[in-house]
């Protein structure tokens, strides 16, 4: 199955210029759903994850029901205030400014191995600062894995663990 059949390609969203790949579709169907999950098991099963990491917000559509298939658990990395809790966090520059990542503070423990999940790769920075910030608090990150990856934006080179990525575009 083409998984790249089921994501739709939605111009000038969320600002003129840009086309957003949405995966609501490849969701929507059961079969290119159930497929991308199984593609990503035979990934990261290998890494012997102890925890899943989803990344705020769509990336907890495939860490979740990874965790459930490979029996590890799964955590949320999510923006400031999202969190019930106690929270570390780590902040990172943007192009016009910072962002924050965080987790719950009793989330990880050192030593764990750690596989990040988010929907999409672009720039690499939200994932490169999870996997900052998990390193921080003792993780060792042993992979990062996305659905989509916009290869043309290089955000693969700003990763310090290998990625996997199921459908890559180059423009």
């Amino acid at each position: 199955m083409n998984l790249q059949d089921h994501i739709r390609h939605i111009p000038d969203f969320p600002k003129p210029g840009i086309v957003f790949y949405d995966i609501s579709t490849l969701l929507a169907h059961p079969g290119a759903w159930r497929e991308a999950v199984e593609q990503l098991v035979s990934v990261i099963e290998p890494e012997r994850p102890d925890i899943l990491v989803g990344i705020e917000s769509r990336g907890f559509l495939p860490a979740a029901p990874l965790a459930l298939a490979l029996g590890c658990g799964f955590i949320m990395a999510r923006k400031p205030g999202k969190l019930p809790g106690k929270t570390i966090g780590h902040t990172y520059d943007l192009e016009y400014g910072t962002d924050r990542i965080e987790i719950q503070e009793d989330a990880i423990e050192p030593g764990q191995r750690v596989v990040v999940l988010d929907d999409l790769l672009a720039t690499g920075g939200t994932i490169a600062a999870t996997i900052a910030l998990l390193e921080k608090v003792g993780a060792e990150v042993t992979h990062a894995a996305c659905i989509i990856e916009l290869a043309f934006l290089g955000g693969r080179k700003r990763l310090n663990v290998p990625v996997t990525t199921l459908i890559q575009y180059d423009t």
